[in-house]
């Protein structure tokens, strides 16, 4: 299973590019798309030092034709929309990999992170450049399924740690009660929570963003 975060150039004409670029202070996400044959419909999270001044020019812009304002607040408003130019569903309905939510756009830029096939990602590709999309790679990486990096006895006993509370705060279950209830050495207990403990950790870091751009390669 490959994953990529791409940051893709929108051109003029979507909304999303048109509004952003003309309130670059204001950052858009899209937390939820459904892409149809013809318009697409959404619901984006926005913040923005005037936000009203922000759904004005949304809801003027001829790419969108109908918005619905969910909530809101001085410097915030979540809307339901449908548009006229989803560029970004368009080439993935096309590959066939879905993006991942939330879409964050800023200054006619979008961050997208997608998860699938090798062949299905670089088909994304190919689809961004026939729209004509401009985007550079922050990375590409292969994850491994975490089933397959822990035992089945390591799995089980992570599991029956957590439903036992030797997670929680603070701590329902010992280690000592916890290898006591499933019945195995408290030093056997240990190691194996460790080992679950550190690749969960170890997958967890390795889904932050990266910290610097080093490394990013251009398209």
């Amino acid at each position: 299973m490959t994953q990529a975060r791409l940051v893709v150039e929108l051109p003029d004409g979507p909304w999303a590019a048109d509004v952003s670029r003309e309130f670059p202070a204001a950052t858009l996400r899209v937390i939820a798309a459904l892409p149809g044959d013809g318009p697409g419909f959404a619901l984006v999270w926005i913040t923005a030092p005037d936000i009203d001044a922000v759904l004005d020019a949304m809801k003027s812009h001829p790419a969108v034709t109908d918005t619905s304002v969910m909530d809101r607040s001085d410097r915030e408003a979540t809307v339901q929309f449908e548009t006229s130019a989803p560029l970004l569903q368009l080439a993935a309905k096309r590959s066939g990999v879905p993006i991942e939510m939330p879409v964050e756009i800023s200054d006619g830029e979008a961050i997208i992170d997608v998860t699938g096939a090798h062949d299905r990602i670089a088909e994304l590709g190919r689809q961004f450049d026939e729209l004509d999309l401009e985007f550079r790679v922050k990375y590409v990486r292969e994850r491994l399924s975490a089933s397959g990096l822990l035992t089945e006895t390591e799995q089980e006993l992570l599991l029956r740690a957590i439903e036992e509370g030797y997670y929680d705060t603070p701590r329902a279950c010992s280690l000592t009660e916890l290898a006591d209830r499933v019945g195995v050495a408290k030093s056997t207990c240990s190691e194996a929570l460790h080992r679950a403990e550190e690749i969960a950790v170890k997958r967890f870091v390795e889904d932050l963003p990266p910290q610097t751009d080093d490394g990013e390669t251009g398209h």
